[in-house]
């Protein structure tokens, strides 16, 4: 734990030093394209092993990783274009957020045995996520 704190430190340290050298907007675009670029990476190890048959979690935590990284990967190139009007409201955006969803209702799926549950249980934390998101936005 002592090394991931040193890591997780050492990277906040770059970060505020990048910040302070280059702006802060700069080492956000900085930080969010090198995000979307190690996401993509991770998805494809994942899938590879999925598809090696390693883990029951690998297909999810490929589609998770996929997700996040496509959808950073969006907001990052927006930003870079400036946030051009058509970017803010295109369709391709749900496709990866759907991929992170999948691979989140599948991580519930497989992580419900675990509490020795069976059957559609792992559908509650996800309807209860949809809900709470639903709820904030209609209440702010």
């Amino acid at each position: 734990m002592k090394q991931v704190a040193a890591l997780f430190g050492a990277i906040l340290m770059a970060a505020l030093a990048g910040a302070h050298g280059l702006g802060f907007a700069a080492m956000m675009q900085v930080a969010y394209g090198a995000i979307s670029v190690m996401a993509l990476l991770i998805s494809a190890t994942f899938f590879w092993l999925w598809h090696e048959r390693a883990t029951p979690l690998a297909l999810g935590m490929s589609l998770s990783w996929a997700g996040t990284g496509f959808t950073i990967g969006w907001w990052w190139l927006m930003r870079v274009l400036g946030d051009p009007a058509w970017g803010l409201e295109a369709a391709a955006l749900f496709v990866f957020l759907s991929l992170l969803i999948c691979g989140a209702v599948l991580h519930f799926a497989v992580i419900q045995g675990s509490f020795g549950l069976r059957g559609v249980a792992f559908v509650w934390p996800v309807l209860g996520a949809f809900a709470m998101s639903l709820g904030v936005l209609l209440f702010f």
